[in-house]
C-alpha cells in the first residue's frame, strides 16, 4: 500500500538579486508571461539557458499553469514535454506518479528554486504533500539527464525544478474561484504590498480546495497558507523568511483491482470496464438506516517549511548565498491489522465489490478483545510517517573575469523520521489487543487517531504514546554532508562547465521494539544499528556551441556513484546492514541539436544511461506466498540501460495561430540478470523454489514500473493555441502513449524466456479556453477560463500492476476455469489477461476558473 512521503519539501523561496527573481503575478497570460531566459539566475538556483547551458529542457511557464491546470495534477501538465510521464496514479487527490526517461521519482531530483525536496530515506516526493505548489508556482522546468544542478542529487532521469512567487512581487492582488467536476471547489485569495521606501516587503496567500475525484469514494479537504517576508536594507544584502504548508486528508484508491473486477461491478452490466470502481472502501448501515460510506485506503499530511534566506553581494565579483531551512512533517497512511476467526479483509466484499462494514462491525462486536488471542479483531491502522529535517546550503560565486566563473559551496541536512502504526478506526470492536511490542505484549489498545483532523502547527508533537503504538515502531535518522564545486567559461558562442560533487550520507535505524540481547540473522543486535557511513560523489560536463544566431550543438557526459537508499542499508526492516552494501553507478551521455528563429524553434536530443548495481523493493504484492498474504520483494544487482531521442517544436504561424509538439522514443531493457528475495509482511522469508533467493532472468527485459504504475516507451504531442480576438484564447492539445510496460513481478522472471507485459498504446485529447475581462482600472480585470480533458471520453489502462499472459494458465483453485489459459477462458480485454490488476485513466472531466486581479 502507498504511504505518504516523509520527503521535506524544502521550500526554499530564495528570491532575491543574488538569487531567483521571476514571475510577477502575470498581468496578461497572452503576452507578457516571462520568458524564463530573461530571469536573473544565481545564488542556489540552477536553471537551465537557451542556448547556453548544455543540457535538454523543458519549461511550462506561468500562463500555461493558469490556464491550463484546473483540477489536474500539477505535473501532469508535464505530458506534453518529451520522455515524460505523469499520471494520477490510483486516482486519489495528490496521488500522481511520474517518470523521466523511464526513471521514476525517486530517482529524478525534483527541487524547489533549487533546493532538493526528494526524501532522505526512501528518495520517493509524493505530490498530495504539496498541492500547494500550484498556487505559488510560476515556472516548472525539466531538465532530462543529469541536469545542470551542481548538488550531488538523485538527476538519474532527470531534475524536476520549481520556481515560485516572491515576497517582493509588484503590489496586487488576485482572488480565485474554481469548480469542476465531482464537486471539485477551490477557492483562494493572495495579496502582495511591493517593496516599500525602507526595503520591506510582504506576500501571502491562503486556499482551500475539496470535493471529490473522478473515482469512487475520493472525498479530500486542503488548505494551503503562504507568507513571505522580505528585506533589503541596501544593495548588499537582502533577507527573505518564509513558511508555507498544505495541510490536507484525502481518501485513496491504493489497491490496483482487476480488469475483471472492473468488469463484473459495473452498475450498467454492460461489459465494460466501471473506471470509477474502488475496491479500498465500502459502507454500513447507521442507525437511521442510510449507508455511510467508509474509507479503507486514506491519506493524512501536514509539512510545514519555513526558510531563511541571506544573499550578501560581497562585491561586484562575488556573492554569497545562504539559506537554512526547517521542516517538521506529520501524518500517515492506511493499512488494516489483525482479523474475525482469521478472516481479513478481503473476505468481507459485497456484491458490488466494496467492504461490507456491516458484518465486519458485527464481527468484531462479537469478540471480546481482553480474553481474545492478540489480534482477533478487524481494524484500520495509520501508519505514521512523520520527520523533523533541519539543513543549510551556502554557495560562493566569483567571477574571475568577462568570460570565467567559479562556485563552490556545501549541502548539509540533518532528518529524524518516525514511522510507527496506531489506531485508525476499531470498526465497531471494543478494543485491538497487539502483540508486536515486546516491550508490552499483548496490551489492549482502544484510542482511534483521526485522519480528517488537519494538522497546522509545524512544532506540533511528532509521536504517539508508546502504548498505542502497534505493528511496529521504528525511526529512521540520516546525517547527510556535502561539497560541490563548479567552474565554467563562456562567451558568445561558446559555454561550457565542469562540475563536481563528494557527499557523505550516514544511515541509523532504530527499533523501539527490539529488546535487549537480541538477534537477527545470526547477529546480536541493539535497539540503535549506530550510523553507517556511505561515500559518494558525481563529476559532469558539458559545452554548448552556437553555430549562428539559428543554430547550436551541445553536449554532456556525466557518471554518479550513489548511495543506496535505506530499504538497501537495512533490507528486511532489520537492524542488520546488508552485507553486499554497494553504491549505485551511473554513467550519462548526451547530444543535442537546437535550431531557433523568430517564429520557430526546434531541439533535437540523443542520449543514453546506464544504471549499474541497483536495489530496489517493492511492496503490497498481493498473495506471495499462494497463501492469500501479502508481503514485499527485495531485488539487487539490476543494471538498467536507457537510450533514446527526444525532439520537441513550436511555431508561431501568425499572431492569431501558434503550434507546439514534441514526440520521444525510447529504448529502457535490463542488462543482465538480478537476485530477488520474497517476505511477508512480517519479514518472513518466502521460499521460492526451495530458496530464498533467486536468480532473477531480466537480460533485455523492457524496464516497466516498479509498484503500481507503468513505464512507456513512446510519446508524443500536438498542440495548438487559437486567439480569434483580442483577450480570448482556445487551445487544444492531443497526446500519444505507446510501448507502455507494466510493473515488474519478481515471480514471473524465475526462468528465461518472459517478456515484460506491454499495456494498450491510447490517445488523449484536451481543450480550453481563457477570457480576460479588463476594467477601466488596467490593473483589475477579470479573467473566465475553461478546461476539458479527455474530451472524448477514451477508456484507457494508465498504469499496470502485474505481468500476467493471455496465455499463462489459471492456477486458482476457486476458478471454474483452472488449468485453461485466459485466452482459452476468453478472459481478456484489448489482448489483457483479466487478472491484471491495472489502474484506468480518468474519462471526460471538466472545471471553470474565475479570477479577480486588482
Amino acid at each position: 500500500m502507498k504511504l505518504i512521503n516523509k520527503s521535506i519539501l524544502t521550500v526554499a523561496i530564495t528570491l532575491s538579486t543574488a538569487s531567483v527573481y521571476y514571475a510577477q503575478e502575470v498581468k496578461d497570460t497572452a503576452a507578457k508571461s516571462k520568458d524564463i531566459e530573461e530571469v536573473i539566475l544565481r545564488g542556489v538556483t540552477d536553471i537551465a539557458k537557451d542556448r547556453k547551458t548544455p543540457v535538454a529542457v523543458s519549461t511550462i511557464k506561468a500562463a500555461q499553469i493558469l490556464e491550463r491546470q484546473g483540477n489536474q495534477e500539477l505535473v501532469e501538465l508535464l505530458n506534453t514535454t518529451p520522455s515524460v510521464y505523469a499520471t494520477k496514479g490510483g486516482g486519489g487527490f495528490g496521488d500522481s506518479q511520474l517518470s523521466i526517461r523511464g526513471f521514476e521519482s525517486k530517482n529524478i531530483a525534483v527541487m524547489v528554486n533549487g533546493m532538493p525536496v526528494n526524501d532522505m530515506e526512501s528518495g520517493t516526493v509524493y505530490f498530495s504533500n504539496w498541492t500547494g505548489l500550484s498556487d505559488v508556482t510560476s515556472t516548472m522546468q525539466v531538465q532530462r539527464g543529469l541536469g545542470s544542478s551542481k548538488l550531488a542529487i538523485a538527476s538519474v532521469g532527470g531534475t524536476l525544478n520549481f520556481l515560485t512567487r516572491s515576497a517582493d512581487m509588484k503590489k496586487g492582488g488576485v482572488v480565485r474561484l474554481g469548480i469542476g467536476n465531482d464537486d471539485y471547489l477551490k477557492t483562494s485569495f493572495a495579496y502582495n504590498t511591493g517593496k516599500s521606501q525602507n526595503g520591506w516587503a510582504t506576500s501571502f496567500l491562503m486556499s482551500r480546495q475539496a470535493g471529490g475525484t473522478y473515482v469512487e469514494n475520493t472525498d479530500y479537504e486542503s488548505y494551503t497558507y503562504f507568507f513571505a517576508l522580505g528585506y533589503q536594507p541596501n544593495e548588499k544584502h537582502n533577507l527573505q523568511f518564509m513558511i508555507t504548508s498544505s495541510p490536507q486528508w484525502h481518501d485513496q484508491r491504493s489497491y490496483a483491482p482487476t480488469i475483471g473486477n472492473y468488469i463484473k461491478f459495473n452498475p450498467d452490466h454492460d461489459n465494460t470496464p466501471y473506471r470509477q470502481y474502488n475496491s479500498d472502501f465500502g459502507y454500513y448501515t447507521d442507525s437511521n438506516g442510510n449507508k455511510v460510506a467508509v474509507a479503507n485506503a486514506m491519506n493524512y499530511y501536514a509539512k510545514p517549511v519555513m526558510m531563511l534566506n541571506w544573499d550578501w553581494t560581497i562585491s561586484d565579483k562575488s556573492t554569497l548565498s545562504t539559506v537554512a531551512y526547517m521542516s517538521n512533517g506529520r501524518g500517515g497512511g492506511a493499512r488494516n491489522l489483525g482479523g474475525i476467526a482469521g478472516k481479513g479483509m478481503s473476505t468481507f466484499y459485497d456484491n458490488m465489490g466494496h467492504y461490507n462494514y456491516d458484518q465486519i462491525f458485527a464481527g468484531n462486536a462479537a469478540i471480546n478483545p481482553v480474553t481474545a488471542p492478540a489480534n482477533s479483531t478487524l481494524i484500520r491502522s495509520a501508519s505514521v510517517n512523520s520527520h523533523n529535517w533541519y539543513g543549510i546550503l551556502m554557495n560562493f560565486q566569483h567571477k574571475i573575469n568577462e568570460n570565467w566563473n567559479f562556485s563552490v559551496g556545501t549541502d548539509d541536512r540533518y532528518y529524524y523520521g518516525y514511522h510507527y502504526q496506531v489506531l485508525s478506526d476499531l470498526y465497531g470492536a471494543s478494543g485491538y489487543k497487539d502483540n508486536a511490542n515486546k516491550n508490552a505484549p499483548n496490551r489492549l489498545v482502544t484510542r482511534e487517531y483521526d485522519y480528517k483532523k488537519l494538522t497546522w502547527n509545524p512544532f506540533g508533537g511528532s509521536t504517539a504514546p508508546m502504548d498505542e503504538r502497534l505493528s511496529f515502531s521504528n525511526d529512521g535518522e540520516v546525517l547527510w554532508y556535502s561539497g560541490f564545486g563548479q567552474i565554467e567559461y563562456s562567451n558568445e558562442q561558446l559555454s561550457a562547465f565542469v562540475q563536481g560533487s563528494v557527499s557523505n550520507q550516514g544511515y541509523q535505524r532504530i527499533d523501539d521494539f527490539v529488546l535487549p540481547g537480541s538477534t537477527q540473522q545470526g547477529q546480536t543486535i541493539d535497539r540503535k544499528t549506530g550510523f553507517k557511513n556511505l561515500f559518494g560523489f558525481n563529476i559532469k560536463g558539458g559545452a554548448n556551441y552556437n553555430l549562428d544566431s539559428n543554430n547550436n550543438v551541445f553536449a554532456n557526459i556525466g557518471y554518479y556513484s550513489k548511495q543506496p537508499l535505506m530499504s538497501a542499508v537495512y533490507p528486511s526492516n532489520q537492524q542488520v546492514v546488508n552485507p553486499n552494501l554497494t553504491n549505485e553507478k551511473i554513467f550519462s551521455v548526451e547530444l543535442g541539436y537546437g535550431f531557433k528563429t523568430g517564429d520557430f524553434n526546434a531541439k533535437v536530443n540523443l542520449y543514453r544511461t546506464e544504471w549499474k548495481d541497483r536495489f530496489y523493493r517493492r511492496g503490497n504484492i498481493a498473495n506471495i506466498d499462494g497463501n492469500g498474504n501479502t508481503g514485499y520483494s527485495e531485488v539487487s544487482g539490476i543494471t538498467q540501460l536507457h537510450q533514446g531521442v527526444e525532439l520537441e517544436a513550436n511555431y508561431r504561424l501568425n499572431q492569431f495561430v501558434e503550434f507546439n509538439g514534441m514526440f520521444s522514443w525510447g529504448d529502457y531493457q535490463y542488462k543482465g540478470n538480478a537476485t530477488g528475495s520474497n517476505f511477508l509482511d512480517d519479514n518472513t522469508p518466502v521460499a521460492i523454489n526451495g530458496n530464498n533467493t533467486s536468480t532473477l532472468y531480466l537480460d533485455k527485459v523492457k524496464v516497466g514500473g516498479s509498484s503500481n504504475n507503468s513505464i512507456p516507451q513512446m510519446t508524443a504531442s500536438l498542440g495548438t493555441t487559437v486567439t480569434p480576438v483580442k483577450f480570448l484564447k482556445v487551445y487544444g492539445t492531443w497526446q500519444y502513449t505507446g510501448k507502455i510496460y507494466s510493473t515488474l513481478n519478481v515471480a514471473d522472471f524465475l526462468s528465461p524466456g518472459n517478456e515484460a507485459l506491454e499495456l494498450p498504446n491510447f490517445n488523449l485529447f484536451n481543450v480550453g479556453a481563457s477570457y480576460k475581462i479588463p476594467l477601466k482600472n488596467q490593473n483589475q480585470y477579470f479573467t473566465v477560463g475553461v478546461n476539458v480533458y479527455n474530451l472524448l471520453d477514451t477508456t484507457y489502462i494508465q498504469d499496470g500492476a502485474t505481468n500476467i499472459k493471455a496465455t499463462d494458465k489459471i492456477t486458482s483453485n476457486s476458478d471454474p476455469d483452472k488449468g485453461k489459459t485466459y485466452e482459452e477462458a476468453g478472459r481478456t480485454y484489448k489482448g489483457l489477461a483479466d487478472a491484471n490488476r491495472v489502474f484506468f485513466g480518468f474519462g471526460r472531466t471538466w472545471s471553470t476558473t474565475l479570477s479577480f486581479n486588482f
